[in-house]
């Protein structure tokens, strides 16, 4: 007997349509909006109506006399509206389900869809010019959360920051910090044009003249400018990493574009580009033909002055991910990067990489907005939120959530009144309750022990609709985490936990022993009690895991998650 339902639907139309003449069709199974409905659904019927010149529901009640059924945990088909077809399935079959969570436990949601192959994934990459903002800390919580996703689907994830370290906007933060300290000495310091004005740049310069006192005093020289850019650099990075390390994003390597530079990588690729012949020089300045490859216009790798522009660089950046190995890479970047895609596709298609090589996630950026008002403005930074005064603000937790529950592509309204609220309106303390609740079940049944005594357990007993509703949410997981991981949208999983959540808190809910004590979960009925205990087990697993792989805590009591919002999450 085939025991995953869905498979054998899956199977039993792809048959059915081969029958017909129809076996290149897709078969997709849906949930149905209204339980009542059925348990899966397909419109594969209204597909093939314009091909086959038939009605849909002449085409549905075909493809239902013809379908094989046996074998199977499907109870009953139905043709319905204009040529629906919905399935019921067993009780048994649903519940099992839940068996299979508590056995998987951890790696429940996990699967081998990678099949171990390397992937590098780049993001964040801040230029080393200021403190991070709200921007990069969607890019940080959407990076981490794919990369958590990939793992999951059995991929070898690595994760690279490409430090920005070299060119104009280095230039302009030495000459800052030139500037302010020129005028902590008391004399004149004027800003550069296009230089920055944030507090953190006079604090800068105030521990470097108390490093080198006044000894630089009237010094205009390169290497005294390059003083200032080493030291500005090494401490904003400092304090990048130290933001990204409380924000709970990791990295495996840290890639410098002066690196680039001084190894003599970009040189080298230019000298590859001119033997493709799609580098020409007009106007005594280097340029690609980057309209052979779809770009708007061609575009210039190397100026009159003999300074490469940015895009250069990125291409030798992306030569050198090819040559340590890496045959799949993802950027995630700014939608402010998004004229990047074609310029540096280009140069790299020239160079006959793949295709498609590398693969780039663009987000939009992020407004933050109270009393339904736009807050812009940091002292410290001067034109902007930081991202750690965001999180320290709302905690750890409910900024990475906030940044991640929307699609990437679209701007993001962080509405901080929200983010703020420590009651279920707040998505994220919606989901932690319903996964609190379940380990306050556990602990009123006996805690850990109570698990370990539900094995052999009659499942078929969660049998109210409620419940059964409940089932359903928590197989679809699997599922949900591929499909997330497939089209690098971890604001699927962030759906996907609100609507499981919010049928956990209408389960508990109704099964408080005033209102409806039937639905009870620690029922005086023992067997009915340790089969209720094994969907809770479930809901715990399924929770648990979701939020994992958001790097989002999963609280065991709320008091305790409410004292320790920044805390790094439970294991």
């Amino acid at each position: 007997m085939t025991s995953d339902p869905r498979a054998a639907i899956t199977v039993a139309l792809e048959r059915a349509l081969v029958g017909m003449g129809a076996g290149d069709t897709e078969v997709r199974l849906e949930r149905p909006r209204d339980p009542s409905h059925g348990d899966w659904a397909t419109s594969v019927a209204l597909t093939l109506a314009k091909s086959l010149h038939k009605p849909p529901r002449e085409i549905a009640e075909e493809i239902a006399a013809g379908l094989d059924l046996a074998g199977t945990l499907i109870t009953a088909v139905e043709v319905a509206g204009p040529g629906f077809l919905n399935f019921r399935i067993a009780v048994a079959s649903i519940t099992e389900q839940l068996a299979r969570i508590v056995v998987e436990d951890e790696t429940y949601g996990h699967s081998a869809t990678g099949a171990g192959e390397r992937v590098i994934v780049e993001w964040v990459s801040a230029n080393p010019t200021g403190p991070l903002h709200l921007g990069h800390g969607r890019q940080a919580a959407l990076g981490d959360a794919l990369c958590a996703l990939l793992a999951t689907t059995g991929w070898s994830v690595y994760r690279e920051f490409y430090y920005n370290d070299a060119g104009t906007q280095m230039d302009l933060l030495a000459m800052s910090v030139r500037a302010r300290y020129m005028q902590v000495l008391g004399e004149r310091g004027e800003l550069p044009d296009g230089g920055y004005q944030g507090e953190y740049v006079l604090d800068l310069a105030k521990e470097f003249h108390v490093q080198g006192a006044d000894s630089y005093r009237g010094n205009n020289a390169q290497a005294a400018l390059d003083t200032f850019r080493n030291f500005a650099v090494r401490r904003l990075r400092a304090e990048q990493d130290r933001d990204l390390a409380d924000f709970r994003v990791r990295f495996d390597n840290h890639y410098l574009e002066s690196s680039l530079l001084e190894e003599g990588r970009v040189d080298a690729t230019l000298e590859a580009l001119r033997t493709t012949g799609m580098v020409y020089e007009d106007d005594g300045a280097v340029w690609l033909n980057t309209t052979a490859f779809g770009d708007d216009k061609d575009r210039v790798m190397v100026r009159r002055s003999g300074a490469p522009t940015y895009f250069l660089p990125d291409i030798a950046y992306h030569v050198a991910k090819w040559e340590r190995g890496f045959r799949h890479a993802i950027n995630v970047q700014g939608s402010d990067h998004h004229g990047t895609v074609a310029r540096v596709r280009a140069g790299l298609m020239a160079l006959d990489l793949p295709d498609g090589f590398p693969e780039w996630v663009i987000h939009q950026m992020v407004r933050l907005e109270q009393g339904g008002k736009e807050v812009k403005f940091s002292k410290r930074a001067g034109a902007y939120t930081t991202l750690r005064e965001l999180f320290e603000m709302v905690g750890v937790d409910v900024a990475r959530y906030f940044f991640l529950m929307r699609k990437s592509e679209t701007q993001l309204v962080f509405d901080l009144d929200m983010a703020l609220d420590q009651s279920e309106k707040n998505p994220v303390y919606k989901i932690q309750y319903a996964h609190a609740r379940m380990c306050s079940i556990f602990a009123k049944a006996g805690g850990e022990a109570a698990v370990a005594a539900l094995a052999g357990a009659d499942l078929t007993r969660v049998a109210h609709p409620t419940e059964l509703a409940l089932v359903k949410e928590l197989a679809e997981f699997p599922e949900v985490v591929e499909r997330a991981a497939a089209a690098r949208a971890p604001h699927l999983l962030c759906e996907y936990l609100e609507q499981t959540s919010a049928a956990v808190n209408a389960w508990y809910h109704a099964g408080n022993p005033s209102r409806n004590p039937e639905l009870a979960v620690l029922t005086p009925d023992p067997e009915l009690r340790a089969a209720r205990l094994v969907l809770a087990c479930a809901v715990r697993v399924v929770l648990r895991n979701g939020l994992r792989i958001l790097n989002v805590s999963a609280p065991v009591r709320m008091e305790r998650a409410l004292e320790e919002s920044s805390a790094p999450p439970v294991t």
